[in-house]
């Protein structure tokens, strides 16, 4: 078991959801239940999966989250581009939460390759 609180790609993940609920507030009111609830609970996602793992009881376990986290991270990313897309959120904004976004990604990789060599 891992203390999830001491995991550095927890600590970006949960600086990466603040930062997206920030952009997020000011999509349009009647995207509310749209593509502004899907980013967020994407953005919650990819910290939550991780801790969740970090409570499990083997490595193996671990490594199923931290695939769905993965699996979040770039569902998040597909609606970061589509928000773009449709002038939600302009190109500067977009760059700086992919750059965020894909730090995370790589770290959650390079995480689950420890774990499964320790396997």
């Amino acid at each position: 078991m891992h203390n999830f609180k001491e995991l550095i790609i927890w600590k970006e993940a949960m600086e990466l959801a603040k930062a997206v609920y920030k952009a997020s507030s000011s999509f349009p009111a009647n995207e509310k239940f749209g593509l502004t609830s899907q980013i967020n609970r994407s953005a919650v996602s990819v910290p939550s999966n991780i801790a969740e793992g970090a409570g499990r009881g083997s490595d193996k376990e671990f490594n199923q989250f931290l695939n769905i986290a993965l699996g979040s991270a770039f569902e998040l990313e597909t609606q970061l581009l589509l928000a773009q897309a449709f002038g939600f959120i302009n190109e500067d904004k977009l760059n700086e939460l992919l750059t965020q976004l894909r730090k995370i990604q790589r770290m959650i990789d390079g995480f689950k390759k420890k774990l499964n060599k320790r396997e």
